[in-house]
């Protein structure tokens, strides 16, 4: 399959919301594409890290996204790979926060190849992923001839999932949060795996001391940061599932849980 060519040039400066760790790094577009796919098994087909992205890229511009920055991240000797997309809509109100495309394949059978939506919050750069879409439950014999259909069924997913994020950060700012009630959250949010108690410090001082206007109103949003702030020092891969474990923590804390 034919890689599909980016419409224009994109800006692909590192996120800072994505630090790296566990011997991943930033690669350009180029290096990515660069990445040899294994020989498959009579059970595994591996899938070509460039043409996922290049499918969902394609999907995305077909579907009325705009692409606006890219970061992509390879570790394992490139067996596992992790990108993000900036996107937006044409006619959406870009405020204090933006919305991004994580996508993920990996050629050791570690995980599927999968899409995940979440939110990036301007001022900080600060990342959040909720839930993954499979693009193929595993590397089936026909996972390469199915993967535009596949991609477009996940592509079409992430609308519904973008809106959903609107509502929730909406929620989050009306959600009034008293010191007590956040120290609570936070070591509910121990309970719940989306922080260590090792992170339990810096979480306290990004609510306590926030190093931005923008969350110095003592509502939910501004907790919620406290601990995206923290998860930049986790990798992808970590995030995505902390992330996932902190949204149900923080719907439940204002009511979206039972509305849905």
């Amino acid at each position: 399959m034919n890689i599909i060519e980016k419409p224009q040039p994109r800006a692909q400066a590192p996120t800072r919301g994505m630090l790296l760790h566990c011997g991943a790094e930033t690669v350009s577009r180029e290096d990515l594409i660069a990445v040899p796919t294994p020989q498959g098994t009579r059970t595994w087909f591996p899938l070509n890290h460039s043409t996922i992205l290049g499918e969902v890229e394609s999907q995305l511009v077909s579907s009325g996204f705009a692409i606006a920055e890219e970061t992509h991240a390879l570790s394992h000797d490139g067996a596992r790979y992790f990108g993000v997309l900036s996107v937006t809509l044409p006619n959406r109100d870009t405020t204090d926060f933006g919305w991004i495309v994580g996508i993920r394949n990996s050629h050791d059978m570690t995980y599927p190849a999968g899409l995940v939506a979440g939110t990036r919050v301007f001022v900080c750069d600060n990342l959040c992923f909720s839930g993954e879409v499979r693009i193929s439950r595993k590397h089936t014999r026909f996972a390469e001839r199915d993967l535009r259909h596949l991609t477009a069924r996940a592509v079409g997913q992430l609308g519904d999932k973008f809106r959903a994020l609107d509502q929730r950060v909406d929620a989050y700012k009306e959600e009034q949060v008293t010191n007590t009630r956040a120290h609570d959250i936070i070591i509910r949010a121990v309970d719940c795996a989306a922080i260590t108690p090792a992170q339990i410090p810096g979480v306290l001082d990004q609510w306590r001391n926030p190093a931005h206007e923008s969350f110095q109103p003592r509502n939910a949003w501004s907790l919620f940061n406290a601990f995206t702030e923290v998860h930049k020092e986790i990798n992808p891969h970590t995030a995505l599932r902390r992330g996932e474990a902190l949204h149900g923590l923080f719907d439940a804390e204002t009511g979206l849980a039972l509305a849905s």
